[in-house]
């Protein structure tokens, strides 16, 4: 399987997406501060995946998340609640 994942920091408005085959060994890296782009953010939370069997599939994915506003936004719209500070 691969993963797209949506991380979210305790900071304010900082987002992470990413992609990864291993979901909970590349948490463990972001949150050890292993991970370049976001060590100045952890603690850093999961809030939300999507399972792929396709590497490619999970990479247009992320892509699309990342570099498409639109598709970031139905995204957010679906997960409003896992994005709030509680």
């Amino acid at each position: 399987m691969y993963y797209v994942y949506v991380l979210k920091s305790q900071k304010p408005d900082f987002i992470y997406i990413g992609s990864t085959p291993d979901l909970d060994r590349k948490l463990r890296e972001h949150n050890n501060k292993a991970v370049e782009s976001t060590k100045c953010h952890v603690p850093l939370k999961l809030i939300y995946y999507e399972a792929f069997l396709d590497k490619r599939d999970a990479l247009n994915r992320e892509k699309k998340l990342k570099y498409h506003g639109s598709v970031m936004g139905h995204l957010k719209n679906r997960i409003i609640n896992s994005l709030s500070n509680r």
